[in-house]
């Protein structure tokens, strides 16, 4: 036997949870749901020559090619394109049978739910129309969800912009059966998480134990790395789009958040894991060594950054061996994977055979954590 051969890979052998699939919006989802009163400013699809495009305040954001390229990236990945039409979405985008049976034939038993066009959202400056939309959504996804509420379970869109506001709607779908939930990624601009507005909605997020996301892309402001043409979007942004989760994490802990609030669960959704390692050292290295730390909010019985971090945060990985390489660094209990089904980047349908292969070697309870178990703790799969 050659010496330098790979070592075998070990199949998953256990049914896995996603912590980060995705819903695609149908065209007449936010025309026919939105509150009459901004019915006539909803997000509305144009045909154009290369697919239908969203247009939200009349800035163009995302086609549907999203939805309609799931698998391409490992059959055809030369011919990946941004536009697409709706009917060419994968069914399981918008319709939870076929979303359940997909995944079942991936591995996934169960799954977190986030929006796809839904993340725009979050650059619409008017907050009255931001809530009628998240609304519309949540009232959309509840819907979804409904169709086997222990399997499927939604992340409810949440505008931080008024709290009293945000709190009522976190109540009203908790009230529902969602039990997590998505608020901007990037807090709105000069407003960051460290303002103590937010502190009545820490707490409320606490007492009704929804564990609180920050998914890629879903920023209270435009992000940084492409215009009002998301097709001229420039690659570096795909290499530094944890630059936003990583301020708003550090807000929180430096803040006090988690000393204040401490079954509070805050986590970062497909900003995959390589970049924790050495942003964790920072938070350390920052609190004890750097100039003026003496002002900085002092932690309860000495504890370190990282202390909270490994208590109240997660973050999911979709396919990142080197930060599945230093795990322990991370935390092995503050991992979790997501397939992104059905996005062209997803998984799918490779995710055991690419979760063995980024996995093998890991010891087997290490992999039952990461790939379900965890999950299951969080978000509180029954």
């Amino acid at each position: 036997m050659d010496a330098k051969a790979a070592p075998a890979v070990t199949p998953i052998d256990f049914k896995m949870i996603s912590t980060d699939n995705h819903l695609i919006e149908p065209p007449d989802l936010w025309t026919t749901r939105t509150d009459k009163a901004f019915r006539d400013r909803a997000p509305h699809v144009r045909k154009e020559a290369d697919g239908e495009w969203w247009y939200i305040e009349g800035d163009r954001t995302l086609s549907f090619a999203g939805g309609a390229q799931s698998g391409d990236r490992f059959t055809n990945p030369s011919e990946l394109r941004t536009g697409a039409h709706f009917d060419e979405v994968r069914k399981g985008g918008y319709d939870p049978n076929a979303h359940l049976l997909d995944n079942e034939s991936d591995g996934v038993e169960a799954m977190v739910l986030f929006p796809t066009e839904g993340l725009m959202l979050y650059r619409v400056a008017d907050t009255n129309l931001l809530n009628a939309l998240c609304r519309a959504f949540n009232d959309w996804l509840l819907e979804f969800h409904e169709a086997a509420p222990k399997r499927m379970l939604g992340a409810a869109m949440i505008n931080l912009d008024n709290i009293d506001d945000a709190i009522a709607e976190l109540k009203r779908v908790r009230a529902r059966g969602l039990t997590c939930a998505l608020i901007p990624t990037q807090a709105m601009p000069g407003q960051p998480y460290t303002d103590a507005r937010y502190e009545p909605f820490w707490a409320a997020a606490q007492d009704l134990d929804m564990p609180l996301c920050m998914h890629l892309g879903g920023n209270r402001a435009p992000a940084s790395g492409h215009g009002e043409d998301i097709r001229a979007i420039r690659p570096s942004y795909f290499t530094v789009m944890d630059m936003p989760v990583r301020q708003s994490i550090a807000d929180l802990i430096f803040a006090g958040v988690f000393d204040r609030y401490p079954k509070l669960r805050v986590g970062s959704i497909e900003h995959e894991l390589g970049w924790l390692p050495f942003f964790l050292d920072r938070l350390d290295n920052t609190y004890t060594q750097r100039h003026g730390n003496k002002n900085y909010y002092r932690f309860k019985d000495g504890a370190l950054p990282t202390d909270l971090w490994h208590r109240n945060g997660f973050a999911s990985f979709q396919d990142d061996a080197l930060g599945i390489r230093e795990r322990y660094h991370i935390g092995v209990d503050n991992l979790m994977w997501g397939s992104d089904y059905p996005h062209t980047e997803s998984t799918f349908p490779r995710s055991r055979q690419i979760n063995a292969e980024r996995l093998n070697g890991v010891p087997d309870d290490e992999k039952r954590k990461m790939l379900r178990d965890n999950a299951r703790r969080i978000f509180k799969f029954d």
